[in-house]
């Protein structure tokens, strides 16, 4: 007889552990071992533990493949699944093996795990692992089905419940209740100050600080003293939520008339407007994409939702101010442009409502789509057409964690019929309208953010941190991808012989892209380095570009009037009749303030349970190489987050959304 062994790990979230029966079996290239009950004396299989077993056979199983698990009733308990981990095999020539699990088991469900290391397809020849690959796929794409959500945007996984998802990828007990525990506790406190059904108007700024008694940060609080001064104003489309849209300026659209006997008065002594666009010195926010969306109709009337238009300065002192503002996009004598020398709340009401424009495109064009749907595209197209024993699978899947159940709770909750976005300016309607508008616009180039910072032409703009501390990480990022990429691809003729590289790309393409050739997407690869530049543009936007655009929601919308998510009124069309009785009328009612600042308390929260970028708890690798890279790609992520933590001691207005030790690996939240 021989002896092989066997060394269970159960999951270390909540409730992984199981009372149930487990079985295991063997599987070799010369035969398989018997259903072996794993049972030792006292508990076994309890959270976090790792259990070692013996499972005998008359003889060698020859090249250890596959280990299958099961899971049995034990007496007469209720069902409680199992999260299995891993499976560790020695095997009696002492080979050490791993099988990754990491998904939860169901009585009565067989899981066969294979083990080894990664392997490409035309890398498997024996029949058994061949089958193996390919009814794993097939398994795939079953559970994860394609559907289409709205006209022109990304297709999303099909599953409408949560109960539904495979268990595999929802989220932890611990997450799921943190979650719905942070909602609860913000509307449970709004509730008690009797604000979250008021449909009043606000009857002064100041009352809007009491909403919250401990739901505050810094940075909010920054915000709210300081939000109706130009220079933080104009820093906010640099390292706000936001920082996708401003653009240098060279030459002024035809349809935003500035002069300059406009806006000399703001620029240096002797300059002009062509002198400073000469120099790098003008730039500008267009929110043209705005142009005709429909918005919902309150009381009649459709909400404003201005396609606005907003030139910059940066003078001197490095400061970036707001010199002129149109709020629609055809000049005229009832669209005035907006001058920092008109009124104080002229002034304000038009930095307001280009605010509500960057808002809308922010939460929808950049953040609900550049991100969220791109990811639920990228990790349905892996599930379906990479196997757990390719190495882009190993390499990708911890970026896709809760991907898929977040996505989902955003369509059931936020973009419902009844959800806050949908209940914002756009309604439904609208929403979908834009992410059509802005998905037809997309391009791999805007994705990859090097290209995209010098298309705007924002390589030498001063105190831009996110475009600082983003290259610095999407070079860390590219320099770990290549290295993993060109260990398990040592020719551009093996990412061409890669059918389901093929495929998954392809996937890609079609479903996340819509097959729109002029967006620059692949869809198909030839070469290495066009994987490699792929890859890292993945997991930048999962990781870097999330946290960039989501963990500040709070910071810089907590205080609504700097982020106002609807306005009620039109825009002004004339200049010298607004007051601050006309701002307060403009901005939300206190039902829809305080509903906007609870979602964005959640959103913006870090839960227990966060894995930061480039932690890997979860053991896919175990070859030596790639986990060197790993460890490397880790020492590197450690090394910017120090230097982005002494930058920000500094600073008034610290800028920590792109510190790797404070960002998620995937998008989930």
């Amino acid at each position: 007889m021989v002896e092989y062994k066997v060394q269970v790990t159960t999951g270390e979230v909540l409730f992984s552990g199981s009372s149930d029966y487990i079985y295991v079996t063997l599987i070799g290239t010369e035969g398989e071992s018997e259903r072996t009950n794993l049972d030792n004396y006292g508990l076994d299989f309890m959270t976090g533990m790792t259990g070692t077993y013996t499972v005998t056979n008359p003889s060698s199983l020859g090249r250890l493949l596959l280990v299958k698990l099961e899971k049995e009733q034990y007496l007469f308990l209720p069902e409680n699944e199992w999260f299995c981990s891993k499976v560790v095999v020695t095997t009696p020539e002492g080979d050490v093996i791993l099988f990754p699990c990491y998904r939860w088991l169901s009585r009565g469900e067989i899981v066969e795990l294979r083990g080894g290391k990664a392997r490409k397809v035309f890398e498997d020849e024996l029949p058994l692992l061949v089958h193996h690959r390919k009814k794993e796929l097939e398994l795939h794409k079953k559970l994860f089905q394609w559907i289409v959500y709205a006209e022109g945007v990304p297709h999303i996984n099909n599953t409408t419940e949560v109960s539904a998802l495979p268990s595999e990828v929802k989220f932890s007990f611990s997450k799921m209740s943190e979650f719905i525990y942070t909602k609860a506790a913000a509307i449970a406190e709004l509730k008690l100050k009797c604000l979250v059904n008021s449909t009043e108007q606000w009857k002064d700024l100041e009352m809007m600080k009491t909403v919250f008694w401990k739901n505050r940060t810094p940075i909010s609080e920054y915000v709210s003293e300081h939000w109706k001064e130009d220079d933080f104003f104009g820093s906010q489309f640099l390292n706000g939520t936001n920082p996708n849209v401003i653009q240098r300026c060279t030459t002024l659209p035809p349809n935003f008339p500035v002069t300059d006997k406009m806006v000399q008065p703001f620029l240096k002594d002797g300059s002009s407007l062509a002198t400073e666009m000469k120099e790098g010195n003008i730039f500008l926010c267009d929110y043209k994409r705005l142009e005709g969306v429909p918005t919902r109709v309150v009381n009649g009337k459709p909400l404003p939702l201005t396609a606005a238009l907003c030139l910059f300065y940066k003078n001197p002192e490095d400061k970036l101010l707001p010199i002129a503002i149109q709020l629609e996009q055809q000049p005229s004598q009832q669209n005035p442009i907006f001058l920092p020398s008109d009124s104080e709340h002229d002034w304000l009401l038009a930095k307001i409502f280009v605010r509500n424009a960057d808002f809308s495109e922010f939460q929808i064009s950049y953040h609900l789509l550049g991100t969220h749907l791109l990811a639920e595209a990228f990790t349905m197209a892996t599930f379906r057409s990479l196997p757990i024993m390719h190495p882009l699978h190993k390499l990708l899947i911890p970026h896709f964690r809760y991907t898929l159940q977040i996505n989902l709770l955003a369509r059931k909750r936020l973009i419902s019929p009844d959800g806050p976005l949908a209940n914002g300016a756009m309604g439904l309607k609208g929403l979908k309208e834009l992410l059509k508008r802005a998905q037809s616009e997309i391009t791999y180039s805007s994705l990859c953010l090097p290209e995209n910072i010098v298309a705007r032409g924002l390589e030498s703009i001063p105190n831009f941190y996110y475009r600082e501390d983003g290259l610095k990480l999407w070079n860390i990022i590219n320099s770990f991808v290549k290295g993993m990429v060109e260990h398990f691809y040592s020719s551009d003729s093996e990412v061409s012989r890669d059918s389901e590289l093929q495929d998954w790309i392809h996937e890609i393409f079609i479903h996340g892209f819509l097959g729109n050739g002029k967006s620059g997407i692949p869809k198909r690869f030839d070469k290495v380095e066009e994987v490699v530049k792929f890859i890292t543009m993945i997991i930048f936007t999962v990781s870097a570009q999330h946290c960039a655009l989501n963990m500040g929601q709070f910071d810089y919308g907590g205080w609504v009037p700097n982020n106002p998510l609807l306005l009620r009124k039109a825009p002004p069309t004339t200049k010298g009749s607004s007051s601050m009785n006309t701002i307060l009328e403009v901005l939300p009612n206190i039902s829809t303030t305080v509903n906007n600042m609870a979602s964005t308390w959640l959103l913006s929260k870090r839960y227990s349970d966060t894995i930061p970028l480039g932690t890997y708890p979860d053991q896919h690798f175990d070859e030596a190489v790639p986990m060197q890279m790993i460890k490397q790609f880790q020492a590197e992520l450690s090394y910017l987050s120090r230097s982005i933590i002494k930058r920000n001691a500094i600073l008034t207005l610290p800028y920590n959304y792109l510190n790797p030790a404070e960002m998620e690996n995937s998008v989930s939240i």
